[in-house]
């Protein structure tokens, strides 16, 4: 980097984004850790970039949650009185994504979730959508940390963008539509993530890939299938819920992230119900009750989260 960020000693690169690089970074005076996301302004196309990080600086500063990603601080360099570089650190975490720490089994899975569901509604509480959740923005690390991360594409309830904005495989209806965004899209995505985790495949959504010129073919969307027509070992419950926040109509969606975490709290509950008797079954070597199978297998590279008792 050209001009290090200021108290900061940059161990390595750990990943990168659209037009970003994220950094290791230690601070000098602590020796705490944190992640740095650095963009570089190269030509007025990159202005989007610059001001996504500025973005997430003024939502991620305001939060203070433990399955929220927080930003501590943003440097600013100019040149020609305009803004060429930023630097955002913010909270550092060792650990992977959920497009690559993959649960495999139900009760993690449904654990996890219920853990993204209140880190949304927390955010929802400060009046921001996150409007670009996936897999690659959900961390997962030892000992039960969840932290969703990247809200460069977060805004103010009710906002209207004005341009498509959004992951294909995971976009709203609404914001295709470039219509006001609120918590049911922050719902809709998050549905398309469960969908993807339980089942391998991605939800139909009204975006279909790249254009020849680079640009969103907008198509009607293929007729999805529920996750439990895909794998049976899904409860039926739990595919419903998938499938009702995946509704293209928001008003047929849950309301809010306090509805989406009731719900599969309540599939939890009923699984480890099943799953007592099932031992119980086994303990006075009966054969077990019929119905949903055994526990759900998606993946074996998986870093698991801590499960509640």
């Amino acid at each position: 980097m050209n001009e290090p960020l200021p108290g900061y000693r940059f161990v390595k690169q750990v990943g990168v984004g659209a037009a970003s690089k994220i950094m290791l970074a230690t601070q000098i005076v602590t020796g705490k850790s944190f992640a740095v996301k650095h963009v570089v302004r190269n030509s007025p196309d990159d202005d989007r970039f610059i001001e996504q990080v500025e973005n997430e600086y003024a939502v991620t500063s305001k939060i203070e949650h433990p399955y929220l990603r927080h930003s501590y601080h943003i440097h600013r360099v100019k040149r020609l009185l305009k803004v060429n570089e930023v630097y955002l650190v913010m909270d550092w975490i060792d650990g992977l994504t959920l497009e690559v720490a993959r649960p495999n089994r139900l009760n993690t899975f449904l654990t996890l979730f219920q853990r993204i569901a209140q880190g949304l509604d927390a955010l929802h509480e400060l009046g921001y959508v996150h409007a670009d959740i996936k897999p690659i923005n959900i961390m997962l690390a030892p000992k039960g940390v969840v932290k969703i991360i990247d809200f460069g594409q977060a805004c103010r309830i009710h906002h209207r963008k004005e341009r498509v904005q959004g992951t294909p495989d995971y976009i709203a209806p609404e914001q295709v539509r470039r219509m006001p965004l609120d918590r049911r899209t922050d719902v809709f995505n998050l549905g398309a993530t469960m969908y993807w985790v339980l089942t391998s495949e991605k939800y139909p959504t009204a975006i279909r890939g790249e254009g020849a010129r680079g640009g969103i073919n907008l198509m009607s969307a293929d007729k999805p299938i529920a996750p439990n027509e895909l794998n049976d070992k899904i409860p039926v419950a739990l595919s419903n819920l998938v499938m009702e926040c995946c509704k293209d109509n928001p008003d047929e969606r849950p309301s809010d992230m306090k509805q989406v975490g009731s719900r599969l709290d309540v599939v939890q509950k009923l699984w480890r119900k099943y799953r007592e008797n099932v031992r119980a079954e086994k303990r006075s070597d009966s054969p077990p009750p019929s119905g949903s199978g055994s526990g759900l297998q998606i993946n074996e590279d998986t870093m698991a989260i801590e499960e509640d008792a």
